[in-house]
């Protein structure tokens, strides 16, 4: 029996019914792998029957966004995957009679197997191939060519997905391989943006995030060093005297004297102006005068 939602009753759902296992496997972004598995039982009690493909095909999207919004919500984002799940059913109904466990009992090989999970709502390339070996390693699926289709995640002794897990101790062990893919992410987006390692065009961040994460500790902390140094350069700006300023640039000190300076000038002359016209209208009020006295005089 499958262990993915780690509750007995979940599992053993996903593990008999081929439409609830699809159900978790289009869930498993973004939420914690148990929540996702444990959400196509969840959302038959919701809905007060069980989870069939027809069913679900021909409900009212409103109805079924409602059984996904019911607090808690069955994801992090209900609405969307209440859509996508309403169309992995149509799609079932269309291209497969209702039976989702068509898509891999008729498929001739893995090639064909993984085109088809392509192209599966909310299936992309790496959730095909874990799903391929998903139903190869623990669900006896195993068409011609399954190992080379499903690619890394079919490699047998592998801990890098939901299809190696078996067990608690198994979980566990996919976790600290993502959360090691995570860092490394982190770790080449700082280098590739220090210019400390080219980016190679057409290769997904994360197969190159990969080799990072597979690489000793001692090659990891040496390869994220040029990066750390220049994001701590990145926040301490140079210092420089305020005499000395940038090249090519005046001081900025003996600029602000200059203003100062300007300023003083430009006061005093404007108070020597101001004196002249004081003087002259002096000069000219006792010019009045004199003149108005004498002709009194005479």
């Amino acid at each position: 029996m499958l262990q993915l939602a780690q509750d007995a009753e979940a599992d053993r759902l996903i593990t008999e019914d081929a439409f609830a296992l699809l159900v978790g496997m289009v869930l498993d972004q973004q939420i914690p792998l148990e929540r996702a598995f444990a959400a196509p039982l969840e959302l038959s009690r919701r809905l007060g029957r069980p989870l069939e493909v027809a069913d679900v095909a021909g409900m009212e999207p409103a109805a079924l966004v409602a059984a996904f919004c019911v607090r808690p919500a069955l994801h992090r984002f209900p609405a969307a995957m209440a859509e996508r799940v309403g169309d992995l059913a149509r799609l079932i109904v269309e291209q497969y009679g209702g039976k989702p466990e068509s898509i891999w009992s008729t498929a001739p090989g893995g090639a064909e197997l993984l085109a088809r999970l392509r192209r599966l709502p909310g299936f992309g390339e790496q959730k095909a191939k874990i799903f391929l070996a998903l139903l190869g390693k623990q669900l006896g699926v195993q068409p011609p060519g399954w190992r080379q289709a499903a690619g890394a995640f079919g490699e047998d002794g592998s801990r890098l997905s939901i299809a190696d897990i078996e067990s608690p101790e198994s979980l566990g062990q996919v976790r600290a391989h993502k959360a090691a893919l995570k860092a490394a992410a982190r770790s080449l987006g700082e280098l590739e943006h220090a210019g400390s390692l080219p980016r190679t065009a057409g290769a997904p961040k994360a197969a190159r995030a990969s080799k990072i994460a597979s690489a000793p500790a001692g090659a990891k902390k040496a390869a994220a060093a040029p990066a750390r140094a220049a994001k701590a350069a990145a926040g301490r700006p140079a210092k420089t005297t305020p005499a000395a300023g940038r090249a090519g640039e005046p001081a900025r000190a003996p600029a602000r004297r200059g203003k100062a300076a300007a300023s003083t000038g430009s006061s005093a002359s404007t108070r020597s102006s101001a004196s002249s016209r004081s003087s002259a209208s002096s000069r000219s009020s006792a010019s009045s005068r004199s003149s108005a006295s004498s002709r009194s005089t005479s």
